[in-house]
């Protein structure tokens, strides 16, 4: 998908594994931006970056088949990505046809392009293509931006669970959006 404005060229289009060290660092500026604020322990924040946005991750997680990636560019940069994670089960879901929407990190100057939105249009897209029934999402639950961003994009919240990283322990939201 790509969309030109006046100053701006948008590319969206699937990752490939040579995507994954552009991947793997939006995540951790994208990561850090968003949540970096809540540690107290700027290691932990550390430790975790390190391990969940390193290269051979992102291309391992790339090469699985229950994983789709999408990469946004604007003017040729890397601005943003997601990930749709197929056949990903919920304790908050009965269905057996659900998937999820794992990650949809935009960088923070880029936010007013809509790039997020796209991202998740083409998300949607695919998961009906595929023929999924529910789309569910976790969303830190002080995350107001991002809750009214899925609310106003049809996702109602469903439950609530933990998850904790080194010494911080965060409550989320569980959302979900029948396609």
């Amino acid at each position: 998908m790509e969309r030109s404005t006046p100053m701006n060229n948008i590319e969206i289009r699937l990752a490939k594994k040579e995507d994954a060290p552009f991947i793997a660092l939006l995540g951790r500026i994208t990561f850090r931006e968003t949540f970096g604020h809540l540690f107290r322990d700027k290691q932990d924040l550390l430790y975790y970056s390190r391990s969940t946005f390193s290269v051979a991750k992102i291309e391992n997680g790339i090469k699985k088949p229950n994983n789709v990636f999408w990469i946004a560019f604007v003017n040729r940069l890397p601005v943003g990505y997601a990930k749709l994670k197929l056949n990903s089960k919920s304790e908050f879901i009965e269905s057996k046809s659900i998937c999820q929407l794992q990650k949809i990190y935009v960088l923070k100057d880029f936010l007013s392009m809509k790039i997020g939105l796209e991202l998740q249009n083409i998300l949607l897209k695919k998961a009906k293509e595929l023929e999924y029934n529910i789309l569910w999402l976790s969303v830190l639950n002080s995350n107001e931006r991002a809750i009214n961003f899925y609310k106003k994009n049809g996702f109602e919240i469903i439950g609530n669970h933990d998850f904790e990283i080194g010494k911080e322990h965060f409550k989320f939201f569980a959302m979900k959006r029948k396609i």
